[in-house]
């Protein structure tokens, strides 16, 4: 069996994995990383997104041995000990959540695309959420979320 090495949220993270486990296996069973989801188990609905060397992507459908010698962030690593993130803290402030059950790939999608987008419109936004999926609300406070992150973003510089 393969040993896996990732660095997970700035700390250095090694096991020996199944070939087929998925990366979200690996987080989840192996590092007790349970704020990444497992929604669907086929790449529609985006709750298990994380960040791999930066970029968002659904660990759902990625192999471990795949992320081998890459950083990932999850949810658990974008806070600042108690201080939340500014995405988290957008959520937070515009209700955009519900259940809770699809916030950490939310959240996590939407720092990436504020990385990529400074100052983007409401399409924009919706355009780039067709990857992640809520069963429990309208999208209109999770766009104002984001929108409202992005912002915050913007003025921390991050």
């Amino acid at each position: 069996m393969p040993t896996v090495t990732i660095r997970v949220n700035g700390k250095p993270a090694t096991a020996t994995v199944e070939p087929r486990t998925l990366l979200v296996q690996f987080l989840r069973e192996n590092l007790s990383l349970t704020g990444t989801h497992i929604g669907c188990d086929t790449s529609q609905c985006g709750a298990c997104v994380v960040h791999l060397d930066g970029s968002s992507v659904k660990s759902c459908t990625m192999l471990a041995v795949q992320a081998n010698g890459a950083s990932v962030t999850t949810i658990e690593g974008l806070a600042n000990g108690d201080k939340l993130h500014p995405m988290q803290e957008a959520f937070r402030e515009n209700h955009g959540l519900q259940c809770g059950f699809c916030t950490p790939g939310m959240v996590m999608s939407a720092v990436d695309f504020a990385k990529r987008h400074k100052n983007p419109d409401e399409r924009q936004i919706r355009e780039w959420l067709e990857g992640n999926i809520c069963r429990c609300t309208g999208y209109h406070n999770i766009v104002k979320a984001i929108k409202a992150g992005t912002e915050a973003m913007a003025r921390a510089g991050s």
